[in-house]
């Protein structure tokens, strides 16, 4: 069973009558559940409710299934709910503010995606984000008592105003040196210091190989343009010897928050502050990079290229990319492979394919042929009697594996034969007396 709260419309709708009795014996029997629903039905149909009055019932009550509803007698009453938000943050239901507030501070700490790594940390984490909120807000903390989360939702309210649980766990911890300074867990400051730090970019490089040096690999140095630390601020962004103010739209934060309060519940967005940019401070700017921090400037880097690479294929380089701004750790640097095909031999993955071409009498009788390879002229032997289109395999002439250079590819080698379109009156000669033999031995074959 279950109170399921409505729109005021709901049972007008449904061609519902608002009013209605229940047999005495059902309201004797109705228990109080966890989240303090009276035991007396006349209490959810008071003036006084905030969902429930005499003129309209947001309240739908199921006292079994549809069949038998009408005929049970001293049915209970349950609501359903996902979780107790009292033992979600292991408080009891008379806790003061500053006790749930305590527990949200212990728990969050304890649960906090950068330092708790178990597979469920996260949703336990916005479980108790979620609990906290609704808590420590009177009105929703009024409607969750008396209705559970049904009656928050029948409220017009949204399960937490907070788009983010992160956003909830800052706007506790800032100005306390973020997770830093609540137990000694550093590098997860608060919204202002994170705010202010940014992550350098990635820089791009295109490099151009040829046939072998893809093949076998090669040292490259070369040159890439890419963002560094301004020296003259030394990547403040402010003209020396000027002092950074906070800025006032923002007050410190690098970000502001608007609320718009609809039928559907309070939504807020949180956005970058356009007087700062973000950084929370206002300051002259440094006159050699603008106030950004940064100063473009050429770099060489030497760059070794693992054997087995191939067009598409991407080298990447930690922190050889554009620097952070104010701390901001430096992106990376990717190298984009592009290789310049041979005229010969052709790539196929780790093998390599080469085509060659015999005499009809060099495939009869066999022979030896030298056939270029990526490690230089190598001698192939033709068999005798090799038939036309056969593939013949160089084991370990192909490719080294990208990163298992002691292992390659083989080269395959097709054998074309030729027939001659024109042949000098003694070639034909010889021909047909082979012919009469071959035709003589087949006569005999077959006796």
């Amino acid at each position: 069973m279950a109170i399921v709260p409505c729109g005021t419309t709901w049972p007008a709708q449904w061609g519902i009558r608002p009013q209605f009795m229940l047999r005495s014996s059902i309201t004797n029997k109705l228990p109080r559940s966890n989240y303090g629903v009276s035991s007396k039905i006349n209490y959810l149909a008071s003036a006084c409710s905030s969902l429930f009055s005499q003129g309209s019932l947001h309240a739908f009550i199921y006292a079994g299934s549809s069949q038998t509803s009408h005929n049970r007698r001293g049915a209970r009453f349950t609501v359903r709910a996902d979780s107790d938000f009292y033992s979600v943050l292991g408080v009891s239901k008379n806790a003061s503010k500053s006790e749930i507030k305590s527990a949200y501070r212990k728990l969050a700490r304890s649960y906090h995606p950068d330092v708790n790594k178990e597979p469920n940390a996260e949703q336990k984490f916005k479980e108790i984000s979620n609990a906290y909120e609704v808590l420590s807000d009177d009105e929703k903390r009024s409607l969750y008592d008396r209705y559970g989360e049904a009656g928050l939702k029948g409220a017009g309210m949204g399960m937490g105003d907070f788009s983010n649980p992160f956003d909830l766990f800052e706007s506790l911890f800032e100005g306390m040196g973020g997770m830093g300074g609540m137990g000694g867990m550093g590098g997860m400051g608060g919204r202002s210091s994170r705010s202010r730090v940014v992550d350098g970019e990635d820089e791009y490089y295109n490099l151009v190989l040829k046939f072998n040096e893809a093949v076998f690999g090669v040292e490259k140095e070369i040159e890439i343009t890419r963002l560094e630390t301004c020296g003259t601020c030394n990547g403040s962004g402010a003209k020396p010897g000027t002092t950074p103010t906070t800025c006032s739209t923002c007050g410190g934060q690098g970000q502001v928050v608007s609320s718009a309060r609809t039928p559907l519940g309070v939504f807020q967005q949180v956005m970058t502050c356009s007087s700062c940019g973000g950084t929370g401070e206002l300051s002259t700017p440094c006159t050699a990079c603008s106030g950004d921090s940064r100063v473009r400037r050429t770099k060489r880097i030497s760059l070794k290229v693992p054997a087995g690479v191939d067009s598409g294929s991407r080298l990447r380089v930690r922190s050889e990319g554009n620097a952070g701004r104010r701390g901001g750790a430096p992106g990376d640097l990717f190298v984009m492979i592009e290789v310049i095909p041979d005229p010969i031999l052709k790539r196929d993955d780790n093998n390599i394919l080469y085509s060659c071409k015999v005499s009809y009498i060099d495939a009869i009788l066999g022979t030896t042929l030298k056939v270029p390879t990526v490690d230089g002229m190598v001698d192939l032997k033709i068999p005798a009697g090799t038939q036309p289109n056969t593939t013949l395999v160089m084991a370990k002439k192909g490719v080294p594996l990208l990163n298992k250079s002691n292992m390659r590819g083989d080269q395959l080698v097709r054998v074309q034969v030729e027939i001659p379109k024109r042949l000098s009156s003694e070639e034909k000669k010889l021909i047909e007396e082979l012919a009469n033999l071959s035709k003589g031995k087949a006569a005999t074959s077959r006796r």
